[in-house]
């Protein structure tokens, strides 16, 4: 896949990949079962993404506006040890101000995957803003880029590959993949 050269001049400066969940790493929907259990449908494409853009080092970290031991599990098996869970109204903005401390970044250094209102004062403050086709109106009027591929159906990866490509890893990770 191609990318223009001013989203690609960005993600090279890429640190770190901050996602949201519903509707990023998933499709947004929620099941509940009759017992009360939630099931989230993950893309193993885009924690293939995640795992090689860990092994280039750059860190992946996840900032979503509610609980679930579902994504708490999904974070743990991809090895993402950044993982915020927000609750109550106090919003996202805090969470990411204290990831770039911690990580003594700055907002040039970071990518952010968001599809609401809610992922807006993040998405207008990082170094490569990213939508999806699903996301909800105007989200997308404040973004850097739009992926192809709809939230939970692949779009992580579309953005993994970019910062790879970006960073000029690309090749030469699918060449070690090919022996």
């Amino acid at each position: 896949m191609d990318f223009p050269l001013e989203i690609l001049k960005k993600a090279e400066k890429i640190k770190l990949l901050l996602l949201d969940v519903d509707g990023i790493l998933t499709d947004g929907k929620i099941i509940l079962t009759s017992q009360g259990e939630e099931i989230k449908h993950f893309n193993v494409l885009d924690g293939m993404g995640i795992k090689l853009l860990q092994k280039i080092g750059v860190e992946v970290a996840i900032l979503s506006s509610r609980f679930s031991l579902v994504t708490q599990n999904r974070a743990k098996e991809l090895g993402i040890e950044l993982l915020f869970q927000v609750q109550g109204k106090v919003g996202k903005l805090p969470f990411y101000e204290k990831i770039l401390k911690e990580k003594n970044l700055k907002d040039e250094e970071v990518a952010y995957m968001g599809d609401d209102w809610v992922d807006l004062p993040i998405l207008k403050r990082v170094g490569l803003a990213i939508g999806v086709p699903n996301a909800w109106p105007p989200v997308n009027e404040y973004v850097d880029y739009v992926t192809n591929r709809p939230g939970g159906l692949g779009a992580v990866r579309e953005v993994c590959d970019l910062i790879l490509k970006a960073k000029g890893k690309w090749e030469e990770l699918l060449r070690s993949y090919l022996f």
